[in-house]
C-alpha cells in the first residue's frame, strides 16, 4: 500500500518537503478531507505521484545535521546572569 492523503498531509507537516518547519499547521479543510467528504478519494497513483513530488524530491529540514540550539543558549545565558548576579552580591 502506498502514501496516503493522512500521510503526505503528516510528512508535509513535519517539514519533510523541505519547505517549511517541523510544526503542525491546522488546516480548515485539511489534505484530501475535500474529496473524501464529496465520496470520492484521490486515486492512489495520484497520491504516489503527490508525495513523490512533494516528499521524496526535496531535502528534509526536519532531517538537517544541525539542530536548534536555542534551549543551551538560553540555559546558558541564565547561567551567566545567575552567576554574575551571585558573584555582586557576594563581592558588595
Amino acid at each position: 500500500m502506498g502514501p496516503t492523503t493522512a500521510k503526505l498531509r503528516h510528512d508535509i507537516d513535519r517539514g519533510r518537503g523541505g519547505d517549511k518547519v517541523d510544526v503542525i499547521d491546522p488546516a480548515a479543510a485539511p489534505l484530501g478531507t475535500d474529496n473524501e467528504a464529496a465520496g470520492t478519494p484521490p486515486p492512489a497513483d495520484a497520491v504516489a505521484e503527490a508525495y513523490h513530488h512533494e516528499i521524496a524530491a526535496t531535502p528534509a529540514s526536519s532531517e538537517r545535521k544541525d539542530s536548534d540550539h536555542a534551549v543551551a543558549i538560553y540555559v546558558t545565558l541564565i547561567a551567566i546572569i545567575a552567576t554574575s548576579l551571585g558573584l555582586a552580591i557576594w563581592l558588595t
